[in-house]
């Protein structure tokens, strides 16, 4: 049996260094103060920082399948595979630009030795009123030949407040929900999907129940004709656990939820709620809480940190893979 580990982080704001030439007029005049003293040689320590935790994930070997929200472009990618000093890992980039107004994107960064990109690449808008990130579908064949889709959010967050800003996260489920509902229509009910992200809900808002329909029940997923997922992230929850830190307040916003295909028995790909964690490795920690450790900009000096790393931690889950695909 084949076990894939994968993991997802919202890696906070992971800007291009200030006078980036790859970023657009626009956007230079709109982040013109807030990348204010954001220098090649800080963008250099960021990427070290969280280098040093995708090094520890996995035992040493890093994840296979790395899901990331709050990056710019290609470019700032590229930089940070450049700065993983992981020798048997092969990393290539997923990344599409996106109509979010501070220029922060979903990308995937996948191990080229274990995975081939498949595509199309899909990016699903969110229609509201202002510009925000898309829902980013890519899809992978194994080594075993079997395919496996992923799909990547980061919902509308809280600044206007929770219930203000909760009809747009609203929205973001139900797009979600369709085109999960359009996959199952023509690739068939039993696709292995991953769902991923940072939802700026918990599983039990309404966003992610009634909208995205998501679930802790199998039995629903498994036999209710909408296609629901199975979120993962209940168990975890439960052990007062959380991905992300408002004030004092733990909450349990960046999860992962998976498809019928993968929930069935004697599918291609399975899961194990226990292998579910939040990577909070001792020097990612800080204050009573346990929080993450941020490294903020120093455009806000009382939140920069050099030796910070980002304000959510990063999770991860290991699917199995049971057998080649048949032919």
């Amino acid at each position: 049996m084949k076990q894939h580990y994968i993991t997802w982080w919202n890696v906070e704001n992971l800007f291009d260094e200030y006078s980036s030439v790859n970023r657009p007029d626009w956007l230079q005049k709109k982040l013109n103060l807030e990348l204010k003293g954001w220098t090649s040689q800080v963008l250099q320590k960021k990427l070290q920082n969280l280098s040093s935790i995708i090094q520890q994930i996995n035992n040493g070997q890093g994840p296979d399948i790395i899901g990331l929200c709050e990056v710019e472009n290609k470019e700032v990618l590229e930089k940070l595979i450049n700065t993983i000093q992981l020798d048997h890992r092969n990393y290539s980039i997923i990344h599409q630009e996106m109509d979010d107004k501070r220029g922060v994107d979903i990308a995937f960064i996948y191990d080229k030795n274990e995975y081939e990109f498949t595509g199309p690449l899909y990016s699903y808008e969110l229609i509201k009123r202002t510009a925000t990130r898309d829902i980013l579908q890519v899809e992978f064949k194994t080594k075993l030949g079997n395919q496996l889709l992923f799909i990547g959010n980061h919902w509308p967050a809280r600044s206007a407040g929770k219930y203000l800003s909760e009809p747009y996260r609203m929205i973001a489920g139900e797009t979600l929900s369709y085109y999960l509902g359009r996959i199952q229509e023509i690739r068939g009910e039993n696709t292995p999907i991953v769902v991923m992200g940072d939802f700026n809900d918990t599983p039990y808002d309404r966003s992610l129940i009634e909208y995205a329909l998501s679930t802790n029940s199998k039995t629903k997923v498994i036999y209710g004709k909408n296609p629901f997922l199975f979120n993962l992230m209940w168990e975890t929850m439960g052990e007062q656990k959380a991905s992300y830190y408002f004030g004092s307040d733990p909450l349990m916003i960046d999860q992962f939820l998976v498809s019928k295909g993968i929930v069935k028995q004697k599918q291609l790909f399975s899961i194990d709620n226990s292998t579910v964690r939040i990577e909070s490795f001792p020097e990612m920690t800080s204050g009573r809480y346990q929080k993450p450790l941020r490294f903020g900009r120093p455009s806000k000096r009382k939140e920069f940190n050099e030796k910070g790393f980002s304000d959510h931690f990063p999770i991860s889950l290991q699917l199995y893979e049971k057998r080649k695909a048949s032919r």
